[in-house]
């Protein structure tokens, strides 16, 4: 495997069963606190049409219809900072400090990976199974919450082969949450 310049890093919350839908996930300080130094390992993050519009929707300064509670503002401000790549057949056009990304998916992110800096970020689901196959991914944090979805989307589903990885580190939080994040054994 080739040595990148800027490693790409994958951080999802997940809940014990494996189901990664934001909508059952705690959104408390210390999981904020953890998100924004995780965004600040990177020089862009990368996403797909759906977390893309989730996120913009969410985080960008124009969206925010509803007073957020101080502690989520170190994130808010970083999201919004962050340049960003979109993944995405079907939009014509992005803002929000974004750039399209299209064509052979591998070939761009390779050519994002050469690039100096301090390392990518993508987020969501489809799209990072999509790098996972590719094996383009360095480094895998899963924010595990303590509670059981009983649906999905579930993590990286209908992967064609497993991937094994070592630990790295493993942080709770108050909330029983854990933070581990790995590297894959290559």
């Amino acid at each position: 495997m080739a040595q990148y310049l800027r490693p790409l890093r994958y951080s999802i919350n997940v809940t014990l069963d494996g189901c990664c839908d934001h909508r059952e996930m705690l959104a408390d300080e210390d999981m904020h606190r953890n998100a924004a130094e995780t965004l600040a390992q990177a020089d862009a993050l990368i996403f797909g049409r759906v977390t893309y519009e989730m996120m913009e929707a969410a985080w960008r300064p124009s969206a925010a219809t509803v007073a957020r509670p101080d502690w989520m503002e170190p994130f808010a401000r970083t999201i919004n900072a962050a340049k960003k790549y979109v993944v995405s057949s079907t939009l014509d056009q992005v803002d929000w400090n974004a750039e399209l990304v299209r064509g052979d998916l591998g070939n761009c992110v390779q050519q994002l990976k050469q690039e100096p800096g301090k390392g990518l970020l993508v987020g969501g689901v489809m799209l990072p199974r999509a790098l996972a196959e590719l094996d383009l991914i360095d480094e895998y944090e899963f924010v595990v919450q303590p509670k059981v979805a009983g649906h999905g989307p579930t993590l990286l589903a209908g992967l064609p082969e497993h991937i094994d990885l070592k630990l790295l580190s493993r942080l709770e939080f108050g909330s029983g949450a854990v933070a581990m994040r790995y590297v894959p054994r290559r």
